[in-house]
């Protein structure tokens, strides 16, 4: 995902605030994902798991996230592919539903661990956060491909 990500703002850096600003806010998502799940750099002790404060923070992240790309960066890539004609607004409303699709995965991954009152749910982390990792990956190819529909018309 990060080696993705890379590729993204290798391609799309600068070439837009909203752009630059959406895969600003993803690395930083990746990053909590990778401190909750314990990946390198963020390794934690063999067999440990995350403080449900770390936990906490990643919900917090993750619909920050979600909640940005619904009501703020989709809203304004659909309006600046009004500017580029009916084919560029078709292709924008035919990927918004589809990534909506995994907005109920987080949101439920959200609502399962932030509303946690006993610390053993975490026994359920890692089961959760591979459902979560393979919809957020869906997640981003798509919103991709809106950055890439905005940037291949950018001046």
């Amino acid at each position: 995902m990060l080696t993705k990500l890379e590729k993204a703002e290798k391609r799309w850096g600068g070439s837009h605030n909203l752009i630059d600003q959406w895969v600003n806010h993803r690395r930083k998502l990746l990053i909590q994902y990778f401190i909750v799940a314990g990946l390198a750099p963020y390794s934690r002790g063999e067999k440990s798991l995350p403080s449900m404060a770390q936990v906490k923070q990643f919900c917090a992240q993750l619909v920050d996230y979600v909640s940005e790309g619904h009501f703020e960066v989709y809203n304004s890539v659909v309006k600046a592919c009004e500017k580029f004609g009916e084919a560029s607004i078709e292709t924008a409303n035919a990927l918004l539903p589809m990534i909506s699709e995994s907005t109920d995965t987080a949101l439920d991954f959200n609502d399962k661990y932030t509303d946690a009152v006993d610390e053993q749910v975490l026994y359920q982390l890692d089961n959760d956060l591979s459902h979560l990792v393979q919809a957020m990956e869906s997640r981003f190819e798509l919103e991709d491909e809106l950055l890439e529909l905005l940037y291949q018309r950018l001046p």
